[in-house]
C-alpha cells in the first residue's frame, strides 16, 4: 500500500526483488478478494434490508475503500514496472497518485471512527460523558462517513496541487527529468511541503487510534483479569467474547500501525523500490493487509456464515 515513494528510472533489475514484487502482488490480490468479499456481503445485505447497523456501515465502508485502494496500488505498481524511465510527476502517476492520497486518507480515517465505535461501545468505563457518548455515537455515523470523505478530500487537493506545481516547474525548465539540480529542486520542495502536509494528514487520525486502542483494550484487559478470578474462568460465554475482541482488536492494532508507518517511510523516500529490503518491507505491509480482512471475515458471525454457505455449496458441486 506504500508504492507512493516507487520512484521510477531505473528498471528493477534483481531477480530476488523481482520475485518479492510478484509476491507482493499476489498478497495484494489476496486483500483485494477479501475487502471485495466484505463489500459485496454488507452491500448485499443493505440492499435487501435497506439498512445497516452502524458498525457494518463503518465496517463496509473500510472495505470498501481498501478494496479500491488495492486495486489504484496495483495499476500504480504495474504501470511503473512497464515504464520504468517515466517522470514521477507524469500525468498518469499525477491523477494515480491523487486517488492513492485520497484513499490512504479515508482509509486512516474510516479505521480510526471504526475504533472511536468500538472504544465507546465496548469498553465498559462508567464516566458520565462516556456513557452519554454511547447513547449518541450510533447517530453520529453518518457524519463520520462524510467528515472522512471531507478531511481526505481537502488534504488531497492540497497534496495534488504540490505534486502539480513540481511537475509545472518541471515543464517550464529545459532540464532533463533526472538532473541533478532539478532532482535537488524537487526534493527540497517535497521535503518542506508536501512532507509536513502529510505528516499532518496522517499523524491526526493516528493519534485518535492509539488513544481509543489504548482506552479500548485497557477495558477489555480488567475483563479479562476479572474472568480470570472465577473459578469458570475462561469457560464464561462473554470472557471468551471478550478474549476474541482482544485479539482482534490487537490484530487491528498491528495492522494500523504498519500501514501508518508504511506511509511515513514512503514520503521520506529513504528505500528506492529496486533495494530488496524495500520489497521486504512491502512483504510485511501486504501481508498484514490481507490477515486483517481474514480476522474480519471470521469475527463477523454473519460474514463467516456467508462464507461457510458458499463453500459448502461448492463442495456440493465438486
Amino acid at each position: 500500500m506504500n508504492d507512493d515513494h516507487m520512484v521510477p528510472g531505473s528498471p528493477v533489475t534483481d531477480k530476488k526483488a523481482m520475485v518479492l514484487a510478484i509476491i507482493s502482488l499476489f498478497l495484494c490480490l489476496v486483500a483485494v478478494l477479501c475487502n471485495g468479499f466484505i463489500t459485496a456481503v454488507l452491500g448485499r445485505e443493505r440492499l435487501l434490508r435497506r439498512t445497516l447497523l452502524p458498525c457494518d456501515k463503518l465496517l463496509v465502508s473500510l472495505a470498501a475503500s481498501r478494496f479500491c485502494l488495492q486495486w489504484v496500488v496495483l495499476c500504480k505498481t504495474i504501470y511503473i514496472l512497464l515504464h520504468t524511465a517515466v517522470f514521477p510527476y507524469s500525468p498518469v502517476l499525477l491523477f494515480l497518485t491523487f486517488l492513492w492520497d485520497f484513499l490512504n486518507t479515508v482509509n486512516l480515517w474510516l479505521s480510526t471512527w471504526l475504533s472511536v465505535f468500538y472504544c465507546v461501545k465496548i469498553a465498559t468505563f462508567t464516566h458520565p460523558v462516556f456513557l452519554w457518548l454511547k447513547r449518541k455515537l450510533s447517530g453520529w455515523v453518518p457524519w463520520m462517513l462524510l467528515s472522512s470523505v471531507g478531511f481526505s478530500s481537502l488534504s488531497t487537493i492540497l497534496i495534488f496541487l504540490g505534486n502539480q506545481r513540481i511537475y509545472q516547474n518541471y515543464l517550464r525548465s529545459s532540464l532533463p527529468p533526472w538532473n541533478v539540480t532539478g532532482t535537488s529542486i524537487r526534493r527540497s520542495y517535497e521535503k518542506f511541503y508536501l512532507f509536513p502536509l502529510k505528516m499532518v494528514t496522517w499523524t491526526v487520525p493516528t493519534a485518535f487510534f492509539l488513544i481509543c486502542m489504548t482506552l479500548l483494550i485497557t477495558s477489555l484487559g480488567r475483563h479479562m483479569k476479572n474472568a480470570l478470578l472465577t473459578i469458570s474462568g475462561f469457560r464464561e460465554p462473554s470472557a471468551q467474547a471478550h478474549i476474541k475482541a482482544l485479539l482482534a482488536l490487537i490484530s487491528f492494532a498491528i495492522l494500523f500501525i504498519s500501514y501508518f508507518l508504511s506511509l511515513v517511510l514512503s514520503a521520506t523516500r529513504v528505500l528506492p523500490s529496486q533495494a530488496l529490503r524495500f520489497w521486504v518491507w512491502q512483504i510485511v505491509i501486504y501481508l498484514c493487509a490481507a490477515v486483517h480482512p481474514i480476522i474480519l471475515i471470521f469475527s463477523n458471525s454473519r460474514l463467516r456464515a456467508v462464507l461457510g454457505r458458499y463453500c459448502s455449496s461448492r463442495c456440493r458441486a465438486s
